[in-house]
């Protein structure tokens, strides 16, 4: 049995990078084979990992419910060894993790804050960054507005950043959407943008606990 992560992927080798890392690293706290896998723009695609047919339990590097989580992933694991997992956000975790950056950034705890996500015309999406919002306002202890690049889910991000905001960008890796973050929100006065949540440890953390539960619910299944 292996771990496979599968992260969107990107056009960016930092970007894609930060999968590769999570990968090696909750398979090491695990003590498992693991790969990263990429649904596409950049290889390898997880279609071309799960073909191979080796046993896996699949744990997604998506932060939202949305067409990857609800067909991509299904089809590429049809008819093969496969347990796979739900969305990774929203979770307290990864509200921990983002609170992490805004410190490192230099904000103070209980400013304003923005979270902004990309965004999703799914109404499961839009429930998902909604709820990822309240996590972080809970871990932040201060307001936490949400806004979405692409404006789809929840208001454009040049609605909702004030000047003198903080930005929490809701994104697992550098890329296309965490450029556009940090420019809309600095053109409308963000006082602070922080880095996307990236590897952290508690991210780490989130997988393996992903993961050991999708290894639980394997044996459960094998031994019914």
């Amino acid at each position: 049995m292996r771990l496979v992560v599968a992260a969107h992927g990107t056009r960016q080798l930092l970007g894609n990078a930060v999968a590769s890392i999570i990968a090696k690293r909750a398979g090491r706290v695990l003590g498992m084979e693991s790969k990263a896998a990429y649904v596409e723009l950049c290889e390898p695609l997880l279609t071309d990992v799960l073909a191979d047919g080796q046993p896996s339990v699949v744990v997604p590097l998506l932060l939202s419910t949305g067409y990857h989580i609800n067909v991509d992933l299904p089809q590429a694991a049809e008819g093969l060894p496969v347990t796979m997992g739900r969305a990774l956000g929203p979770d307290p975790l990864l509200a921990s993790a983002q609170v992490s950056r805004l410190v490192a950034a230099g904000a103070s705890p209980g400013r304003p804050v923005v979270l902004v996500a990309a965004g999703s015309n799914d109404p499961s999406a839009r429930a998902d960054i909604a709820s990822a919002g309240l996590m972080l306002a809970t871990a932040w202890g201060g307001p936490v507005r949400v806004a979405t690049v692409s404006g789809s889910g929840a208001p454009p991000v040049d609605e909702v950043v004030r000047p003198g905001d903080a930005v929490s960008p809701y994104l697992l890796a550098p890329g296309f959407f965490s450029d556009l973050v940090r420019s809309r929100s600095e053109a409308a006065g963000a006082e602070v943008v922080a880095d996307v949540i990236g590897p952290h440890p508690d991210v780490v953390e989130l997988v393996v606990r992903r993961a050991s539960a999708l290894l639980a619910q394997e044996r459960s299944a094998q031994a019914g």
